[in-house]
């Protein structure tokens, strides 16, 4: 058995030095915050006071921080690691980092004769807890082969990938993928849930089609189940999307889908879920669609008849006295175009479009710019005629919007429904 130092314990590292004890090794523990290292005392380690007391007489260091910055401060601040190494040990660093920060630590170490590992992992809390994880590991070959069966005590599978940076270069284009992966899933639901499906039978669909990936797995339910307790945090994930795009500027490589993703989880950082699970990015999606992505409520073994378009129509419509101003145009000769404001009356706000009332006759598939009272605070809105239906004293205009961005559409729900 070895004497294991364990530093950053935290959703990963604390299930990890847990199955270390199981596994019968001498565990020594370091956190920031200490109250996160009592379940382990309880299970037999011991709590250092500081990451140098933590690393001293350790055969090998495992490091499980949340950042670069974490990390080198771990290492190089006062009473860190490097004070309490000694040469022959093995620091094996499991936190996702940039592979500079990875080769910088194995040249500082070599230079005290003591290995470095960077070994990060893959699989979350459940696989951490399980024994489960996945190591991609760069560094000393021969190094990686004697702690093999080491590594294996905490996971399923370890993988030699190269020299020093090796593993966190692996790490980055992974969880890469992992990102894009996840809003695709809820791109895909969120087009289901706006199209009406029932999002637990597409999840079937998706599952037995191409479609399919372990974020199906893994966050269809939490999403459909409104879990978004903490796995991996949106942020962390946020943030090795950022150090992957910053890879990708090195190695001037375009990366189109890597740097949507990082805006979305941006997005979600933005609005305050930074600390949830990141399946926590799908209320981003849910707000652009105006609904929760969810398990339906009604029994589907006895769905809902579906309305015909006209009484669906009908029971979808709001019904409204707002006055708005219309600009309309009319084609001339040659890209000319002459045009005139007219007032109108919001009346209907449904699902897809508006329909408005006026005194002015207009004709259909005729493009009119709406503009809303001051205080909306809208811009302009572009809207086709669709339907031309003839009342006394006024025509009432079916307009279908186009090119509304999500941002605008959000206001313009919120508007509406402030003058319901």
């Amino acid at each position: 058995m070895k004497r294991i130092g364990f530093i950053g314990l935290g959703t990963m590292g604390k299930p990890m030095a847990a199955n270390l004890l199981k596994k019968g090794h001498s565990v020594t523990v370091y956190n920031r915050t200490a109250g996160k290292a009592d379940e382990l005392v309880a299970l037999g380690a011991e709590s250092a006071r500081t990451p140098a007391l933590a690393a001293r007489g350790a055969d090998v260091v495992f490091t499980m921080l949340s950042n670069d910055a974490a990390l080198l401060e771990v290492f190089h601040g006062e009473n860190g690691i490097m004070a309490g190494l000694a040469p022959g040990q093995t620091v094996i660093d499991c936190s996702t980092v940039s592979p500079a920060t990875s080769r910088r630590l194995y040249e500082e170490l070599a230079g005290h004769y003591v290995d470095f590992l960077d070994a990060p992992v893959t699989g979350s809390k459940p696989a951490a807890e399980a024994a489960t994880l996945v190591f991609m590991v760069g560094g000393n070959e021969d190094v990686f082969g004697d702690l093999f069966s080491l590594f294996m005590e905490l996971g399923s599978k370890a993988l030699y990938m190269g020299p020093s940076g090796s593993g966190s270069y692996t790490k980055l284009a992974h969880n890469a993928m992992v990102g894009i992966n996840a809003l695709a899933l809820m791109e895909g639901l969120a087009l289901a849930t706006k199209a009406g499906l029932n999002p637990e039978r597409f999840l079937e669909i998706v599952k037995a089609g191409s479609a399919y990936s372990r974020q199906v797995e893994l966050k269809g339910p939490k999403i459909l189940e409104r879990d978004f307790s903490n796995q991996f945090s949106l942020k962390l994930m946020l943030k090795d999307l950022l150090l992957a795009s910053d890879l990708t500027s090195q190695f001037q490589l375009p990366a189109p889908m890597l740097h949507g993703a990082a805006t979305v989880f941006q997005m979600g950082l933005a609005k305050g879920y930074g600390e949830d699970d990141l399946s926590a990015v799908v209320h981003c999606y849910e707000e652009w669609i105006g609904r929760a992505i969810e398990k339906f409520t009604v029994s589907s073994s006895s769905p809902e008849p579906i309305p015909s378009g006209r009484d669906r129509r009908r029971a979808q419509r709001v019904h409204l006295d707002i006055q708005l101003l219309l600009s309309v145009y009319q084609w001339e000769q040659e890209g000319a175009f002459t045009g005139q404001n007219i007032e109108g009356t919001l009346r209907d706000l449904s699902e897809n479009g508006l329909q408005i009332a006026s005194k002015f006759p207009l004709a259909q598939d005729m493009f009119v710019v709406i503009h809303f009272p001051k205080e909306a605070d809208l811009p302009p809105i572009t809207g086709r005629i669709i339907r031309v239906e003839t009342h006394p004293n006024e025509f009432r205009y079916g307009c279908l919007l186009s090119g509304l961005s999500p941002y605008v559409r959000v206001k313009l729900e919120q508007y509406i429904q402030s003058k319901i």
